[in-house]
């Protein structure tokens, strides 16, 4: 329970949204720990594809320091050595990986059919899935729906570990790299989770380290009113908000923020949304009735979190503090 506005949100995202420490000191010690595993699987097995720890790479939300409560997965993306493949791309997300010529490497063992010269991002996955079964200290490894991750479960800890096999390219003429990853028809997609990390870094110092939290609490929302838009989505805009305001303008007092966010996301969800990575144009997969229905819903939470705002002002902190519960649910804490 709290008496004041501030003590209220003090509270709720101590002890509602974000991951406290200790979970997290305790997951990333846990991904350490399945990474030097994974690092022995070539030994294991003669035929596992060769590794490339350099290019190991968190992504997601836990990645990012984005991830609320509960924690529930943990995204890594592990390297692998590409054996002088080349590859060919029809779009972002349908490129081919090619043997050199003659080749009879390790990968090649992953080939599509016995005669094929691509190599299959389900097979290398299925390989993943296969040798992550061995571990001790998970219940089971079993191949994500969309087929580009093997999913890791374990037995004493919440969260499940979702691992991607990657693919680094030389670079391009622009001097860009990307990271392979598996799509869903046995081929692979450009992906550059260092793009958004490297962004979000920035966009957060640049505004005091205040817009963690923005994000972090809006996610909250998302999954409490179940709103239908990808974390993703709602992440990279929030960030082109503050990527539009003056440094240093992101108050500490997320309260404060939260009606022009509101607002911003209404205005812009009925938009294209840039992809940040400069991979595709448009990240934006919402269809155009639902968008409208969307920003109708932001409007609505703009208004609420304006009406509890003034409230505040008039020294109404009982009445504040009901309004914000009417924002975020049952866990705002209650006055009193």
């Amino acid at each position: 329970m709290a008496t004041t506005v501030i003590s209220a949100f003090n509270d709720f995202q101590k002890n509602i949204v974000n991951l406290d420490s200790a979970t997290s000191s305790t997951a990333r010690n846990s991904r350490n720990w399945l990474l030097d595993q994974i690092s022995n699987f070539p030994e294991n097995n003669d035929n596992f594809p060769n590794l490339y720890p350099e290019i190991d790479i968190g992504f997601g939300s836990f990645a990012r320091k984005t991830k609320t409560r509960p924690l529930d997965d943990i995204d890594l993306m592990v390297g692998i050595k590409a054996d002088g493949c080349t590859y060919y791309e029809r779009s972002w997300d349908d490129i081919e990986l090619k043997f050199p010529e003659n080749y009879s490497g390790k990968l090649k063992k992953y080939a599509k059919t016995l005669d094929s010269s691509g190599l299959s991002s389900t097979r290398i996955t299925n390989a993943f899935k296969s040798e992550l079964s061995k571990v001790s200290q998970y219940s089971s490894a079993e191949i994500k729906r969309d087929g580009e991750a093997a999913t890791l479960k374990l037995k004493s800890y919440t969260w499940n570990f979702d691992i991607v096999p990657c693919f680094l390219t030389s670079p391009d003429s622009d001097g860009n790299s990307y990271y392979l990853i598996p799509n869903r028809s046995g081929n692979w997609k450009k992906t550059n989770p260092k793009t958004d990390r490297d962004r979000l870094s920035a966009v957060n110092q640049n505004q005091s380290g205040n817009v963690l939290n923005v994000i972090r609490i809006l996610k909250y929302w998302k999954q409490e009113k179940r709103v239908n838009i990808g974390s993703y989505l709602l992440e990279a805009m929030i960030l082109y908000y503050y990527e539009s305001k003056p440094n240093n303008t992101c108050s500490e007092y997320v309260d404060l923020e939260l009606e022009n966010v509101f607002n911003y996301l209404a205005n812009s969800i009925i938009n294209t949304v840039a992809d940040p990575k400069n991979i595709q144009s448009n990240i934006n997969d919402i269809d155009y009735y639902s968008r409208y229905s969307l920003s109708e819903k932001f409007k609505t939470f703009a208004q609420l979190s304006r009406d509890a705002r003034q409230l505040e002002n008039e020294g109404k902190d009982k009445e504040s503090i009901n309004t914000w519960k009417k924002v975020f649910g049952y866990n705002f804490p209650d006055y009193g």
